[in-house]
């Protein structure tokens, strides 16, 4: 079976772990610390706080950014649902934007239209690995005093004009499942450059709790238990050494699709911009004729290979459409989601099977 993604996981990982598991710390010790400052170096942001996965990192992020009930927040549809999950977990509303046609991130330039005296802050999802238009969704948060969160959990190692997601936005948020860039099994991130709001997020990650000048713990504010352990830390701290060349070889996988498939005019492929350079998580492919997309999907993992369907629009899931989306329907993301096939994308994915792939694709058509 070929998997839509997975981890790349080496001695060296092995070996990382099993030091940590032998030493005198396992859950919160210097590894936290350690990854913590590694990763805030890489992207170019003053601080980083890991949490426990990246849902738990967009609550907190979300929570230091001041949202809260009645807020309303612009985000994309085309998430995983926890981008949207979290917002409603602080008691706000999601305000959906449509996406754009060509790299299927958020439209920049429907954003304003959508912005009202209850707006608090602006999530973008940078999709499949391609960073939004960063500068000018950032010029619409200065202007509107809205709180500008990147959902960057497709995109750890991408870059845009030239530097590192995770010190553009307010917050910029990082996913470690398997299937990401670096993996600690599970785990997140939250970047930001706001010191404050740092240490609120490293309160709230630990049950609120402090402690006082003798030594006690005491609460000072209402918090979770979304911490990331030494174990996973010392995972994550052997996994971003090899980032680069993960995103390297990523690249290699979607050259090689693009010379097998470039001429296949049956489908489209994706595209990037000029401004950035992808960390391509994801491969997505559309059918021209919405009609062969479930019959392609079913096809392609008959045959073994382990397609996705990236994404269903968030306002199409059925607690959504009973729980006041009911009437949300948006052109570019609804003709996206019924067009759009995720294939095998992952560093270590062999050149035959990517022909395999392609030829099966193909073949289906024929």
């Amino acid at each position: 079976m070929i998997s839509y993604g997975r981890q790349s996981i080496g001695d060296d990982d092995v070996r990382a772990v099993v030091s940590t598991l032998m030493s005198d710390f396992i859950t919160q010790g210097p590894k936290v610390t350690e990854f913590e400052t590694a990763l805030a170096n890489y992207c170019g942001a003053f601080h980083c706080a890991v949490a426990s996965n990246g849902t738990a990192a967009l609550h907190l992020a979300y929570l230091a950014a001041g949202i809260c009930k009645d807020d309303e927040v612009i985000v994309t549809p085309n998430t995983f649902v926890a981008t949207t999950n979290m917002i409603l977990a602080c008691g706000a509303k999601p305000v959906f934007c449509d996406i754009r046609s060509d790299t299927y991130n958020i439209d920049e330039g429907k954003i304003e239209e959508l912005i009202t005296k209850n707006t608090r802050a602006i999530v973008v999802v940078d999709f499949a690995g391609q960073p939004c238009n960063l500068d000018r969704i950032r010029e619409i948060a200065n202007k509107h005093k809205l709180v500008f969160i990147e959902d960057a959990c497709h995109a750890l190692g991408a870059d845009y004009k030239g530097r590192k997601v995770g010190g553009l936005a307010d917050f910029t948020i990082f996913s470690f499942h398997p299937v990401k860039g670096i993996t600690t099994g599970e785990g997140g991130a939250i970047l930001t450059n706001n010191k404050d709001a740092y240490e609120k997020m490293c309160l709230i990650r630990s049950h609120g709790v402090v402690k006082d000048e003798n030594g006690f713990n005491i609460m000072t504010e209402f918090g979770f238990n979304y911490r990331l352990t030494d174990i996973q830390c010392a995972l994550g701290l052997s996994q971003l050494k090899k980032l680069d060349r993960f995103i390297t070889k990523r690249h290699a996988v979607v050259q090689a699709y693009e010379r097998e498939l470039g001429n296949f005019d049956k489908i489209i492929l994706p595209k990037t911009t000029d401004e950035v350079r992808s960390a391509w998580h994801l491969y997505v492919i559309r059918v021209k004729d919405r009609e062969k997309r479930l019959p392609l999907h079913h096809h392609l993992r008959s045959k073994g290979i382990l397609t996705n369907l990236h994404y269903p629009a968030v306002y199409n899931n059925p607690y959504y459409r009973k729980n006041g989306f009911g009437d949300v329907a948006l052109a570019n993301m609804d003709l996206y989601a019924e067009t759009a096939i995720t294939i095998p994308c992952y560093p270590d994915l062999p050149i035959e099977q990517i022909k395999f792939i392609c030829n099966e694709i193909c073949s289906f058509y024929n």
